[in-house]
């Protein structure tokens, strides 16, 4: 059983910051690549970044220079520091990894999401 938790959403101005966090949990034997995929209302869930476990960034064109993807592979966390946001930036925003158990299965897990609202 493998679980991932985020947290940090919340409703932010235009211009502002936030900061999502996501552990991942449970029967891991090791997790490689980690991210971050958004959905926004009445559109298909996107990627936003994603982190390999030699820290290895890829970002999505449009949050490319405001946000930043890290990684603690101690604390199997990733985290998402977002400035600058814009209204655009509204979505659920879910934590992704793929995950080895401790059985040998290969997991691609997702966390429940958490929801960031940028609005004045």
């Amino acid at each position: 059983q493998v679980e991932l938790v985020e947290s940090g959403g919340g409703l932010v101005q235009p211009g502002g910051s936030l900061r999502l966090s996501c552990a991942a949990s449970g029967s891991i034997f090791r997790v490689d690549t980690m991210g971050w995929y958004r959905q926004a209302p009445g559109k298909w869930r996107e990627l936003v970044a994603t982190i390999t476990s030699n820290d290895v960034i890829n970002y999505e064109d449009s949050v490319k220079g405001r946000f930043t993807i890290s990684r603690d592979n101690a604390k199997n966390s990733i985290y998402l520091q977002m400035n600058n946001v814009r209204p655009e930036d509204t979505a659920v925003y879910y934590c992704n990894a793929d995950v080895i158990t401790d059985f040998g299965n290969v997991l691609d897990a997702w966390g429940q999401g958490t929801l960031v609202t940028v609005s004045s």
